[in-house]
């Protein structure tokens, strides 16, 4: 296999940031609340950029803070150039970015160009316009079939469950053409067929980039084109989401399913790296939910995204066989477009790793549902020893790291939340059949036993209810705590960056491991991660950082436990 030296050498690695940086997710309405209203805002995020820098991290993802309705926590967008005054003001994010850059962190904000809010301008007037207008051209508006119109268009199905497909009463009463969402039915999908949408987007980035953005992260960025004529889907299950095409062309892929990764959105795609690159030093970076790696590979072309989530290794089995190959594969396959991987083991749409690890292969929910109350109970325990391990092995690795805010505390998914408190739409799109997202979305504990939210706010109000366990997840009570998996990540991150593992040379160490251990070795430092179920001999070298409190003790690497040795 190539070092990631052989791609790297061709570019700037100091200017090109986004190749080796670690980016922290957050999700404003549950960072930490600054008025008191239970709702986390930018000027509670300002209040503890100084506890991110420590962390040391290089850059912040926003999650969606624009103006919206929020039926689905600001996905759902009604003005791209406002935040939500739930949130605070544009001066707010203005204070907000002088400070991160102050403290040496750059800013990257989630754009959402498949759909907006039906509360938008551009959908208000489109419903006024009428059958065949200009307007009703910016969405897919579509008569019905049957007799009357009365059948949706086509057999597509929402994402959060139910059809994708809405009808509207005309201004007269009737009823009339039906509308695309391939979410929530508060949220149109957007026609890129039509060039005035590219035109609009184009204005919207410069805007942020103007005020100092560093970059984006593009949402739903393998939809936004879909299959002219909108065909029926042919490959689906029982809520038409694409199933594993892997063993598809893919140019059957996308005729099986002809609303995702069609070949139209890499034009759009091309317009948008046109505007970032009308800027110095920034980047953007896909959620393409695409398989397999070399179809994924296809979105960070060098004149397309910078870079895009690594979902098959987020959703990689716990074993060396299979991470070694999604890893084996992910370094190979980006390498050969001149890009770098990306690595992920939680965000806002899917079980917190330190929970999903705790879950039998057997009962695992599908990506983008949490754990329903039918559901075995998580060993959370086993969780978190394997999350540590997964993310200490994720970390030495060259290229790009996301984190997902609260992780470095060992959050585990709130899946206790009653159905009382839920917002997903899936959960009620389903009617609670799938339980939806809430769990991973829960406010953090920032002090133990400061009001019913542990210093989330002084207040105790929390638009979602903390879990009882929460409490001891608190960062107060980890600061400075030698083995505490805040501690972990902050040392972890220290010598990320000394050894400069981001931009390393890598190399699989087949010497250290058998059957049951994975090692590789990237710019002399040693990672070995023993999956168990006996400890292996420590190998010679200074331990940098490990996992294991008692390692020096014991001489032996115990099961679900990864050490970083310099040889």
């Amino acid at each position: 296999m190539p070092s990631t030296n052989e791609f790297l050498t061709a570019f700037n690695k100091d200017a090109e940031w986004w190749r080796t940086s670690v980016i922290y997710q957050i999700y404003p309405r549950s960072f930490a609340d600054g008025d008191g209203d239970g709702l986390g805002d930018l000027q509670g995020i300002t209040s503890r950029l100084d506890s991110l820098a420590s962390l040391g991290i290089d850059a912040i993802w926003f999650s969606p803070f624009f103006k919206s309705p929020q039926k689905d926590a600001g996905y759902d967008i009604s003005d791209y150039r406002q935040i939500d005054p739930i949130f605070g003001t544009n001066e707010d994010f203005d204070v907000l970015i002088a400070k991160a850059k102050s403290l040496g962190i750059r800013i990257i904000v989630d754009i959402v160009p498949n759909h907006t809010s039906d509360q938008h301008e551009w959908f208000q007037v489109a419903l006024a316009a009428g059958k065949g207008s200009a307007e009703r051209d910016y969405y897919h508006f579509k008569d019905g079939k049957g007799e009357n119109g009365e059948l949706p268009p086509n057999n597509w199905q929402s994402i959060f469950g139910g059809p994708a497909w809405s009808r509207i009463t005309e201004a007269d009463g009737t009823l009339g053409q039906w509308y695309l969402h391939l979410f929530d039915s508060s949220q149109p999908d957007l026609n890129w067929e039509n060039p005035k949408i590219a035109d609009e987007f184009d204005e919207i980035l410069r805007f942020w980039l103007k005020k100092g953005v560093d970059g984006y992260r593009v949402d739903v960025a393998h939809g936004m084109v879909k299959r002219a004529g909108l065909p029926d889907a042919t490959i689906y299950d029982e809520n038409l989401r694409e199933k594993p095409i892997s063993n598809l062309t893919m140019a059957e892929a996308e005729l099986a399913v002809p609303y995702w990764g069609q070949p139209g959105v890499h034009d759009a795609i091309r317009r948008f790296r046109k505007v970032i690159d009308e800027f110095d030093d920034r980047a953007m970076c896909a959620e393409a939910s695409m398989s397999p790696l070399p179809r994924l590979a296809m979105w960070v072309r060098p004149d397309e995204y910078h870079q895009s989530f690594n979902f098959d290794y987020m959703h990689s089995a716990y074993e060396p066989a299979a991470l070694k190959k999604i890893i084996t594969d992910s370094i190979v396959e980006y390498g050969k477009v001149g890009a770098s991987s990306t690595w992920v083991m939680s965000n806002h749409d899917g079980i917190r790793h330190a929970t999903r690890l705790g879950i039998a292969p057997e009962n695992t929910p599908r990506p983008g549902d949490g754990i329903h109350p039918t559901d075995p109970v998580p060993d959370e325990a086993l969780g978190l020893r394997r999350a540590r391990a997964a993310t200490a092995f994720m970390l030495g690795l060259p290229g790009s790291s996301y984190l997902y805010q609260g992780e470095e505390l060992g959050l585990p998914e709130a899946w206790q939340l009653e159905g009382k408190y839920r917002q997903d739409p899936t959960y009620a799109r389903t009617k609670g059949k799938r339980i939806g997202r809430d769990g991973c979305r829960v406010p953090l504990p920032w002090e133990a036993g400061v009001g019913a939210a542990n210093g989330f706010n002084t207040t105790g109000n929390s638009w979602l209810p903390q879990p009882d366990n929460y409490r001891v997840f608190s960062r107060n009570l980890q600061e400075g705590v030698a083995g505490s998996t805040l501690e972990l990540y902050k040392r972890l991150l220290k010598e990320r960056k000394a050894f400069q593992l981001g931009a390393g040379a890598f190399r699989w160490a087949d010497e250290y491991q058998d059957k049951n251990t994975l090692a590789y070795v990237n710019n002399d430092v040693l990672v070995l991660f023993n999956f168990g179920p006996d400890a292996v001999v420590l190998p010679a070298g200074e331990v940098l950082v490990t996992t294991q409190h008692d390692l020096l003790v014991e001489g032996e690497l115990e099961h679900d436990q990864v050490v970083w040795i310099k040889l």
